[in-house]
């Protein structure tokens, strides 16, 4: 998720009337201080817990990074850090504003890269880049997208692509809540089974927020926001001595692309964003989505189990269906040997969908399940939330262990205002149930924003059709975790500004991945030459 965040500013609240259950009425968690926002979520089982956190342990720095001077933000180019070094790469730090409404105050850092073009005669500028979350770190994108997912060498000519840690993450001033891997595992709420779960994800949810407004960075928490990594993204563009930026964003990075290009519209160049969140970013009404995800995503599982008796798991998608909630049902009344819960299953669901390649072991895991037997590689099932890094090296110890969790809790919970009431949560699971029966009591149920300790500094920016035609959006038709009605609420949101290109496909993320070249080819083309189809495409699933 894509993960999934400017919007509107009248962000959607389901106000709904009444409330759901005997515990609608009892007093509600202490907020740590004043609330917002959304998500993230708890996996009780450890085993799937582990393998969701970040690998590597270490103790945050207070407040690292922040200072008082005032500095000219320049770049000077030099070696990487060696987490995230490889061929060609260069990176650099610039100051930039804490707080942008305090412009000579305390400043932080941030971390750039540089992938510099092949062809300096046909270099057109640079490229932006942005690996979602939001929390993904960025340096080693530049890399990544050469050598793992072979960006055309006509746009790595054209092109110095640019990586970024945005602000709270990774090599720029992190943030940390102090969290333990078990504390708070994933971004996804935990499937509330009735109006007492959602109780007590309350408390359990309101501590993390607890604890990440008495962390040691605490005094960095209200200035990690969308609109001002994009405020940091313009001061790149100024040190870099380019007039306008292009960029490719994926899943929340889609969001971060459509609050620049709206704060920014004359700056900024040509835009691509691959799975979108929707106009609102990761608000609740997007983390409700997940719901109509899994509907939209799973039938593809189904037909892939049906084609396969060998995992007995149904012979036809409507049996492999009735599965999942026979499997469900079953893991609510009595957790497995290894520790699967019902909601540790329909999390494992969820995350397995987001890649094709996942579902031969999302497959095996029903069929251990269904048969009462362990689970083979326990915990492997989760899709990645972020783009994972170019290179294979160490982690940095400097970087908090829980950095990407809590940075991406940071941003989700200060970009919007949650609905801070348990009740609302309870109502909103319990329709949400009936609307989406697979996972929509997952993603309607609360998170640490509804106790963020601190309000939405500014109002959300509106994302509307003020400015030049440059923004391409390319999504799959069948996408849990960016779900296709957020992309065409975008869509519509940039009017003639934007295009969009639907590609028949599931799973998360499309350009380079899925061997469309209807869509990969357009998205290209437009890289290349900046123009937009005269209407949006649709395209046919990968030949």
């Amino acid at each position: 998720m894509t993960s999934t965040p400017a919007n509107p500013a009248d962000s959607p609240r389901a106000d709904r009337p009444g409330a759901v259950g005997p515990e609608a009425s009892s007093p509600e968690p202490t907020r740590p201080g004043r609330v917002t926002r959304v998500s993230v979520l708890t996996i009780a089982v450890a085993l799937l817990a582990a393998t969701l956190a970040p690998g590597t342990a270490s103790s945050a720095p207070a407040s690292p990074g922040a200072r008082t001077a005032t500095t000219q933000a320049a770049l000077t180019w030099g070696d990487c850090p060696a987490a995230v070094a490889a061929p060609g790469l260069e990176c650099g730090t610039i100051d930039v504003p804490l707080d942008y409404a305090e412009p000579d105050g305390r400043t932080i850092e941030v971390a750039v890269s540089r992938l510099a073009s092949t062809d300096p005669e046909r270099r057109r500028g640079v490229l932006l880049t942005n690996t979602g979350g939001p929390g993904g770190e960025g340096l080693a994108y530049p890399a990544g997208l050469r050598d793992v997912l072979k960006l055309p060498q006509e746009i790595l000519d054209q092109y110095d692509v640019i990586g970024m840690d945005p602000r709270g993450v990774g090599h720029s001033t992190p943030v940390t809540c102090d969290l333990g891997p078990a504390e708070h595992p994933t971004n996804i709420p935990m499937y509330a089974r009735d109006a007492a779960d959602v109780r007590s994800e309350a408390i359990r949810v309101a501590a993390v927020a607890e604890k990440c407004g008495t962390s040691p960075t605490a005094d960095l928490l209200p200035h990690i926001t969308t609109a001002n990594t994009a405020r940091d993204m313009d001061r790149v563009r100024a040190a870099l001595g380019e007039e306008t930026v292009s960029y490719f964003g994926i899943s929340y990075g889609t969001y971060l692309g459509a609050v620049y290009t709206s704060m920014f519209p004359e700056r900024s160049d040509r835009f691509l964003l691959d799975s979108a969140t929707g106009p609102g970013g990761w608000d609740h009404s997007f983390s409700r989505l997940f719901g109509q995800g899994v509907e939209d995503r799973f039938p593809d599982f189904a037909t892939f189990a049906a084609e396969r008796p060998e995992y007995g798991l149904g012979e036809t998608p409507r049996q492999v269906r009735a599965k999942y909630f026979e499997l469900a049902a079953r893991l609510d009344r009595a957790p497995s040997p290894d520790g699967y819960t019902g909601a540790a299953f329909r999390f494992a669901t969820f995350a397995a969908l987001y890649y094709d390649s996942s579902l031969p072991a999302l497959a095996e895991t029903w069929r251990a399940l269904d048969r009462g037997e362990p689970v083979p590689v326990p915990g492997a099932l989760a899709g990645p939330t972020t783009e994972p890094a170019a290179p294979s090296t160490p982690a940095d110890v400097a970087i908090p262990a829980d950095n990407y969790i809590a940075s991406q809790l940071h941003v989700i919970c200060n970009d919007s205002d949650w609905p801070e009431q348990v009740w609302r949560y309870q109502v909103d699971v319990a329709i949400d149930r009936i609307r989406y029966p697979m996972f929509g009591a997952a993603g309607a149920n609360i998170t640490p924003c509804a106790f963020w300790p601190s309000e939405p500094a500014e109002p959300q920016v509106e994302i509307t059709d003020d400015g030049p035609s440059n923004v391409l959006i390319l999504q799959n038709l069948r996408d849990q975790a960016t779900p296709l009605s957020g992309a065409t609420a975008l869509r519509a949101a940039f009017g003639d500004r934007a295009r969009m290109v639907t590609a028949d496909q599931g799973g998360h993320l499309s350009y380079l991945r899925l061997g469309n070249d209807c869509a990969d080819d357009l998205a290209t083309a437009f890289l290349r030459t900046g123009e937009l189809p005269e209407r949006d495409v649709t395209c046919g699933p990968p030949a």
